[in-house]
């Protein structure tokens, strides 16, 4: 690891000089320069351009603290001394003067227990900007962060006599726009993300808002022209914005709401059940707001400004357990609704502890019982994958959902037909990890009474990493997904997990925001629409070329591909949906989708009938040495070529959207003068997403740095290729070069 740390400038400015005073701050590069300066109303206004185009117009920045009690200051209910200044106290946006500015340049090179690389460049120049607000005596310091593809600044709070306890009632960090930007957006809401994305102008949200709440198990929208982070824009010259936060850590979920009149979006943050936005105790500070720009769509992709503001990894030892994982499951059947989660049919209620299943009927379409776990588990070994996840498999299930319910599941206590003895020995025998399954049906409260348990449960059977759910609303009652009180419990599991050394995958929690720099033991989250919906009606079409610019700026997403049966009426004659993708996508989902959690979420039965093409998940690695975004276009096509850890060996993905995409792919990624032998997997002439999903064609030949591929992807349609290095001539012969 190469770091170093340089200071290269510290400025005190006197209040007087500096009470409206500009100050300048440029990207290592030189591409990027924003402005800061103390507006004649005392608030911090920042302006930020890109190769002399504005990307973010003069914003002003501040808090809105909640009033304070104005009778009790103690236990003792003590009439307050100072009830002058309770109304004015609220203000943490106005009335400022510049104090203090301190510069300094950042430069390190530190490695990732898993990634898109090996090695990530963390780069920026940087200014705190201390600032003094005299008619309450307090100061805060704000700190921006300019690195050469976009820019993050926070709020930071010493401790001090005149703000020690607050309670934030708003943020109110602008980001005006420059012009009514395409944007590629889902709507606001405090309770889920798993909204089809929009593409519209920024001036239309409000018109498309009401079509794009689509339905949900928990949802609480909460403006109409309130959308969620990250948030993708272009502007009509050519600029790529991309608006999101890192480090969501003891804070609450920020959202956007646009002033479509002044095209400016100011942050929004989700409430807890009083309607409070943050309780806070100095010294804390905010989470970074990250603003990713360049006139290069592949750019975005390949920030890690997310990363880059999260601190370095906590877990001492995680290289020595925290693994990349590749997994089947015991999952699609019911999420197609051919089999259930639930044991038996005949009970309406379950009370942990007392209902007796030994007297209640088998419902005949329990997925998770033994026999059929260990189909998956023998499948699983005979195809070289690492663990097989097994939804449904404990007590509860048939009154989870709906209900209220606190004390909802025990996770220990599995259903008759579920031997979890004989399926850990019998998983040990084949070298197979199950992965345990954890939904919680939004019951957090309860989730954290029967954690250590639980986790124990884990270990002493033989689990080293869980998919945790959030289905439903919060318990507590009133309590959203992406508040604070939410927010600390999802971040307290995955620490409670590393204690374990246990791998967590959260699903319906809060969108990523690099955290799993800091704790990488949070190997994956679903956050998103993902797989699961094509059961529920379909994702559209060009879904999968915007989440990489959305979603996965945060960090991995466990998508779920891999579907090669794409009727699901195939699996349950009662369900009409379709997957909106053909067979060789579904192949290129693998890399153009990152995630060291990988699942092949299809049935052994379907991946049977289509060996070939099965082999290419069989093959693609999960963990990366390199990365190269080849050709990215949000909403059209997103093409990926990635290097294997520890190898020579690439694999390249093409997702594309309505219309598919043809592509000429340039090798020069490939290592000079060596040879290697790549097999495509690419859409059939005839192919298409709705009318032939499954028309793949499969070729294989050589290939050399000076190569080039012409390719094409169909109406929802892409091609993965793997290109392995050949180490021995007679791999090649008999193969032409493509």
């Amino acid at each position: 690891m190469n770091k170093k740390k340089i200071l290269s400038l510290v400025a005190f400015l006197p209040l007087l000089f500096a009470a409206n005073a500009q100050q300048n701050l440029t990207s290592p590069n030189g591409n990027l320069v924003m402005t800061f300066q103390v507006d004649a109303q005392g608030a911090p206004v920042y302006e930020l351009s890109y190769k002399g185009h504005p990307v973010i117009l003069p914003s002003t920045l501040g808090l809105e603290l909640k009033k304070e009690d104005d009778t009790r200051t103690d236990f003792d209910w003590v009439d307050r001394r100072d009830l002058s200044k309770v109304d004015s106290k609220v203000n943490l946006y106005n009335g400022f003067e510049l104090k203090e500015v301190q510069t300094s340049e950042f430069d390190e090179t530190w490695r990732p227990v898993w990634g898109e690389e090996k090695e990530i460049r963390n780069h920026y120049n940087e200014m705190a900007v201390t600032l003094y607000q005299p008619m309450n005596e307090r100061s805060i310091l704000i700190r921006f962060r300019l690195f050469d593809d976009g820019l993050g600044f926070r709020y930071e709070f010493p401790q001090q006599p005149s703000l020690n306890y607050f309670v934030i009632k708003e943020e109110h960090s602008q980001f005006a726009m420059a012009g009514d930007h395409i944007a590629f957006w889902i709507p606001g809401d405090y309770d889920t993300q798993e909204y089809d994305y929009t593409i519209s102008r920024l001036s239309e949200i409000r018109g498309l808002m009401k079509q794009a709440i689509t339905p949900n198990s928990s949802q609480t929208p909460f403006s109409a022209t309130g959308v969620q982070t990250a948030l993708m824009m272009k502007t009509d010259d050519g600029l790529y914005i991309n608006l999101h936060e890192a480090a969501l850590i003891d804070y609450s979920c920020m959202h956007l709401n646009l002033d479509d009149k002044n095209m400016v979006f100011e942050s929004w943050l989700t409430p807890d059940a009083k309607g409070d936005k943050g309780y806070m105790q100095s010294p804390c500070r905010s989470p970074w707001r990250t603003i990713i720009v360049s006139d290069d769509a592949r750019d975005i992709l390949a920030s890690r400004i997310t990363l880059n503001l999260n601190e370095p990894c906590k877990i001492a030892d995680a290289e020595t357990w925290v693994k990349p994982v590749k997994y089947i499951g015991v999952w699609w059947d019911m999420i197609t609704g051919k089999g259930s989660w639930a044991y038996t049919d005949e009970l309406t209620g379950v009370k942990l502890g007392m209902t007796d299943y030994s007297v209640t009927k088998p419902n005949g379409k329990h997925s998770a019982n033994t026999a059929n776990v260990k189909r998956y588990i023998d499948f699983a070994a005979a195809h070289g994958f690492d663990a097989v996840l097994v939804e449904g498999w404990n007590e509860g299930w048939e009154d989870w959902f709906g209900n209220s319910k606190d004390y909802v599941f025990d996770f220990q206590t599995p259903y008759p037909d579920f031997d979890v003895e004989e399926l850990h020995r019998y998983a040990s025998e084949k070298g197979v990890k199950i992965m345990m399954h954890h939904e919680t049906s939004a019951s957090a409260r309860n989730y954290e009474r029967h954690m250590d348990k639980a986790y124990q449960f884990m270990v002493d059977h033989g689990y080293n990493s869980v998919k945790s759910g959030y289905v439903g609303n919060i318990i507590p009652r009133g309590e959203h997904h992406y508040g604070q009180w939410m927010n600390d419990h999802y971040l307290y599991a995955v620490k409670k997990a590393a204690e374990y050394k246990i791998m967590v995958n959260a699903h319906e929690a809060t969108r990523p925001t690099g955290i799993c720099r800091t704790y990488p033991n949070l190997i994956g989250n679903e956050s998103a629409r993902g797989t699961e919906y094509e059961s529920f009606g379909g994702n559209k079409v060009y879904h999968t070329t915007i989440l990489p610019f959305t979603r996965l700026v945060g960090g991995p997403m466990d998508y779920t591909p891999g579907i090669f049966e794409t009727h699901c009426n195939r699996m349950n004659p009662a369900n009409n949906s379709q997957v909106r993708s053909t067979i060789a996508r579904q192949l290129a989902l693998y890399v153009t989708m990152y995630s060291p959690l990988q699942m092949a979420a299809d049935i052994p039965e379907n991946y049977e009938r289509f060996m070939d093409a099965f082999q290419f998940i069989k093959d693609v690695a999960i963990d990366w040495d390199e990365t190269k975004y080849l050709e990215a276009e949000p909403g059209e096509y997103i093409t990926i070529a990635r290097k294997a850890k520890g190898t020579n060996d690439w694999y390249v993905g093409c997702t594309a959207g309505e219309g598919g995409h043809d592509s000429v792919l340039k090798c020069n990624f490939l290592e000079p003068g060596k040879q290697y032998i790549a097999t495509v997997y690419a859409d059939a002439p005839d192919a298409d997403w709705q009318n032939n999903p499954q028309a793949y064609t499969i070729k294989k030949g050589i290939l050399t740095n000076k190569s080039k591929l012409k390719m094409h992807a169909a109406n929802g349609g892409g091609y993965a290729i793997s290109i392995k290095e050949v180490k021995d001539k007679s791999e090649v012969r008999g193969l032409k070069r493509l």
